[in-house]
């Protein structure tokens, strides 16, 4: 099958309506790809017979599953590291501060936070901070519109290769090896204390969001990408409104503000500060 210029037009309307995602018409050829996936799975012998079904107002599981499929999951622990060396510097006097203000509470979230990798380095960073006295009420929400993605991050369990990436002695305190099937095939699951921190939601960044914050820092890194100006400036809107006065919006290396309007403080690149 040939998915027609009109059905891609319909199928990129009905996911821009849902979640804010641009589908440009070099995305065609994905679109379809990934659209014959679904028709397979579920049965159905069009394009136009499954569109009608995802509009038809009984489809929402499968309205959940479509957006799965066009949304994409690439990332690894500790990713453009940079951010993490910059976090790092500020935590010392995040936590200073609030020892002054005798607050416990740090919060976090990780916007767009695919398969894990990125809350639970999030979650390691800020432990090595953390003193044994210290009582931090320390929590990290990590929310994604992938429930394929989220299922992943909830196990905790990666390939040795992913965890290839962590430091060494970050890998010794915060993973535990599980013996693979096959010789030299090993995984690797978080302890337990990073699962307790860390809270996996499914969230369109689109819609009303369910809690009310604040946050000490936001990342919402290379999701933008995928927004049109209207939509990136309604996100960056909101998501100013649920940071901490000076928390930190970290966004993707190869995204900016510049052009948007919106009141957060350029800090350095893709860093600001509210």
């Amino acid at each position: 099958m040939v998915l027609s210029d009109r059905l891609f037009s319909q199928f990129s309307d009905l996911v821009y309506r849902e979640c804010g995602i641009n589908l440009h018409d070099g995305k065609k050829s994905l679109l379809q790809a990934r659209l014959n996936k679904r028709l397979r799975l579920t049965g159905f012998k069009s394009y136009e017979s499954y569109f009608q079904y995802l509009t038809s107002g009984d489809s929402c599981d499968e309205l959940v599953h479509f957006l799965d499929c066009v949304s994409t999951n690439l990332t690894y622990f500790f990713r453009e590291p940079k951010h993490f060396e910059f976090l790092s510097q500020q935590i010392p006097e995040m936590l200073t501060a609030k020892r002054k203000e005798r607050t416990q509470r740090i919060r976090a979230w990780s916007a767009g936070c695919s398969t894990g990798e990125e809350p639970y380095s999030l979650a390691m960073e800020v432990l090595q901070h953390i003193k044994e006295t210290d009582h931090f009420d320390f929590k990290i929400l990590a929310t994604d519109i992938s429930t394929r993605a989220l299922d992943i991050a909830k196990t905790g369990i990666y390939s040795s290769e992913k965890v290839q990436r962590v430091h060494p002695e970050l890998r010794r305190q915060y993973f535990k090896r599980i013996a693979g099937t096959c010789p030299n095939i090993d995984s690797y699951e978080v302890v337990p204390l990073l699962k307790h921190i860390v809270r996996f939601a499914r969230l369109n960044l689109n819609e009303t969001y369910p809690f009310k914050g604040p946050f000490d820092f936001i990342f919402c890194r290379n999701v933008m990408i995928y927004f049109d100006k209207k939509t990136q400036e309604n996100l960056i809107h909101k998501m100013c409104h649920y940071l901490t006065p000076n928390g930190y919006l970290f966004v993707g290396h190869s995204e900016s503000l510049m052009g948007l309007n919106h009141s957060m403080k350029y800090v350095r690149p893709a860093v600001y500060k509210k």
